[in-house]
């Protein structure tokens, strides 16, 4: 059970936080000819699309509503209702997946009374489905406004009573004649598309059929698509593959932050949901491959036991760098707990742990302590723990310089590390492949250079200027603060 400790700083100094509607955004991107759509000023998209652009270095097909001094004031209605508009004629896409600013939530725009407005004005655009998701900044963080657009995919998507009926009635002469092979994956915001492509690649050595919900491996990949430059995501799940999850034969729900959609899906459909809280190392990856063997009914492939043997030897490899080695851990609520739980495996100490949020289950998470802050006290506490190794998204290279400690960039953003949106943490071997990471820092950094680098504070000057102003002695005939 882990102690939670919240910083008590009236602002946030180095942010670690990612506004709850960017995670929101990445959802929707998750769902084949989906455009996401920002109920917001320019300046929100604008902040968004520019991390998702320098992440994925890819064009990112994302708008908003515009709203302005006088739409917040008086009515912000007809911004969405014109914006909704545009796309569906212009650019016809299957899904509008449309998230709120903290600024349309202030206002307190009744999102779902718009939207019902819109399709009584508009009929001719019924093709084109419309979900909303509540996102405000002032509530959650990255990882919560991801979840919470899974959640209401499947709100809004799966078919009820009646008209669940009508939708699943062409498959249920397949489901009568041959037992389903499909099996429903829920991913969270902290698996990169090369995750979720090794985990379809996995169920799929078990003769089973994965639907990824949303599936980044299809649309965020890195792939070259057919058209240069594409108004609506290339590639994801299908908005109709979206309304069969139903006609699955289980679903897997990986990570904290995703069972209550996991819940609500199980509920929905009457599918099984089976759960995983922890993902990445050695037993979770034991955990999901006997699941997948028990839903199959086939034997684990004789290749994940060659990769797990080779894992084993990882540990043994990595263990003379890594076991009581002291880490600085800085990410989203469910992301901290599968790194956490991966380094405990190999024997590391985590000196530091800090959250962007507190969903309401940190004390849930594999740790001794949680703290609730920003990257600035994940320095100060790395600091004060001597830390050996970092482990934060690209804003943590700042602290990293300044402390002299090396950093595995971990999720999002990656805007200065070409491939981190895909780099593979999921299974055997991307545990492996984690192990040999840190461990590799942890050599260059203590043996093959002369030494720690000195502490700079962050709030110093040039040095010469502080040394001159303070009255010591200068090295340079002319002071630089005369000059």
């Amino acid at each position: 059970m882990a102690i939670i400790k919240k910083s008590s700083k009236p602002l946030s100094v180095n942010p670690l936080k990612t506004n709850a509607c960017s995670g929101a955004t990445l959802a929707f991107l998750g769902v084949d000819r989906s455009i996401p759509l920002l109920h917001s000023a320019q300046g929100c998209s604008a902040f968004a699309k520019v991390f998702f652009v320098r992440h994925f270095r890819e064009p990112i097909p994302l708008q908003n509503t515009a709203m302005d001094h006088v739409a917040t004031v008086m009515n912000a209605d007809e911004n969405l209702i014109e914006a909704l508009l545009l796309l569906s004629s212009k650019q016809k896409p299957d899904l509008i997946g449309v998230a709120t600013s903290g600024l349309a939530e202030t206002q307190g725009a009744d999102v779902a009374r718009i939207i019902k407005t819109f399709r009584t004005r508009h009929p001719e655009f019924s093709a084109t489905r419309i979900v909303w998701a509540s996102t405000p900044d002032f509530r959650g963080g990255f990882e919560q406004g991801f979840a919470e657009a899974v959640y209401c995919l499947i709100d809004q998507l799966l078919p009820v009573g009646a008209d669940a009926i009508r939708e699943t009635q062409p498959f249920a002469d397949s489901i009568r004649s041959h037992e389903s092979r499909r099996i429903n994956l829920l991913c969270p915001a902290w698996m990169t598309p090369g995750d979720q492509e090794a985990l379809a690649e996995i169920v799929e050595a078990f003769g089973l059929s994965p639907v990824l919900l949303p599936n980044l491996a299809d649309s965020l990949d890195g792939h070259l698509g057919v058209e240069r430059l594409n108004p609506v995501s290339q590639g994801g799940i299908p908005v109709t593959d979206i309304k069969q999850l139903g006609s699955a034969r289980a679903s897997l729900v990986f990570g904290r932050s995703l069972r209550s959609a996991g819940d609500l899906l199980a509920t929905r459909t009457g599918v099984p949901s089976i759960q995983f809280d922890q993902c990445l190392g050695l037993e979770a990856t034991d955990q999901i491959l006997m699941t997948l063997a028990e839903l199959s009914g086939q034997p684990v492939p004789a290749k994940f036991t060659r990769q797990r043997q080779q894992l084993q030897d990882a540990f043994l490899d990595s263990h003379f760098m890594l076991t009581g080695a002291k880490v600085a851990l800085a990410a989203e609520p469910d992301h901290l707990g599968q790194l956490a739980g991966m380094l405990n495996e190999v024997g590391a100490i985590p000196v530091s742990a800090v959250s962007a949020s507190n969903p309401g289950w940190l004390e849930e998470l594999p740790l001794p302590n949680v703290t609730v802050g920003d990257l600035e006290d994940w320095e100060d506490e790395a600091l004060a723990g001597d830390a050996e190794l970092l482990i934060t998204n690209s804003h943590g290279l700042q602290a990293s310089r300044r402390l002299g400690i090396p950093l595995l960039r971990a999720g999002f953003p990656q805007y200065d590390w070409l491939g981190g949106y895909q780099r593979v943490w999921l299974g055997y071997r991307g545990a492996r492949q984690a192990l040999f990471d840190l461990g590799n820092l942890w050599t260059e950094h203590h043996e093959h250079t002369a030494g720690p680098k000195p502490y700079v504070s962050r709030f110093r000057d040039d040095p010469q200027t502080e040394s001159c102003c303070k009255g010591t002695h200068h090295e340079h005939a002319t002071c630089l603060c005369q000059q």
